[in-house]
């Protein structure tokens, strides 16, 4: 079975579906699933107009995307789990409390690849070895500013304001994608 990292945000209609579909780009050559979630989502709903564009362009046919409320059953089967915010973070450790360990911020998780020392390659686990490896350079960084690990949320801005954001989840998430192919 492939591992799996599942994407929060609130709604699950710009930032999670952004960061799923650059991931999937971004992640296209590992053994690796993509999915998102909101933690006050509405089952079933499009991704905003905005979110769409820059979706498409990874590649994929963001159309077919319904937005999910996010459940304990999806935390429970995610390998790793990357949230837009510090308050989504805390919603789903007490959704799911087995999966502190495995659940970060985007940007969080993006610093802390950014830093890992490279481990062993791991055939077979490499998104855990990942993961461990992140997990172990946070001892070797200095605390960040609490905002530091909060992903803005783009709604209700221009198609520029998601652009940038979609920006930020592409710099965060390159680290893992850099950090998965060392492990894998």
């Amino acid at each position: 079975m492939a591992d799996h990292v599942l994407f929060v945000c609130h709604a699950n209609l710009c930032r999670s579906p952004m960061a799923e579909y650059l991931a999937r780009r971004l992640l296209a050559d590992r053994p690796v699933l993509v999915s998102s979630a909101g933690t006050d989502a509405m089952d079933g709903m499009s991704m905003h107009p905005y979110a769409l564009e820059i979706a498409a362009e990874c590649g994929a046919d963001p159309t077919v995307f319904a937005s999910r409320t996010l459940r304990a059953e999806h935390l429970a089967d995610a390998t790793l789990v990357l949230t837009a915010t510090r308050r989504q973070r805390s919603v789903c450790t007490a959704l799911a409390p087995g999966a502190l360990h495995r659940t970060f911020t985007l940007r969080q998780f993006g610093r802390l690849a950014a830093a890992a020392e490279t481990p062993a390659e791991t055939p077979g686990d490499p998104l855990r070895a990942a993961i461990v490896a992140a997990a172990n350079a946070r001892g070797r960084l200095q605390p960040a500013a609490p905002d530091a690990d909060d992903l803005r949320d783009p709604i209700g801005g221009t198609a520029a304001d998601f652009r940038r954001c979609a920006e930020e989840i592409e710099r965060s998430l390159r680290p893992l994608a850099a950090l998965i192919g060392a492990t894998g």
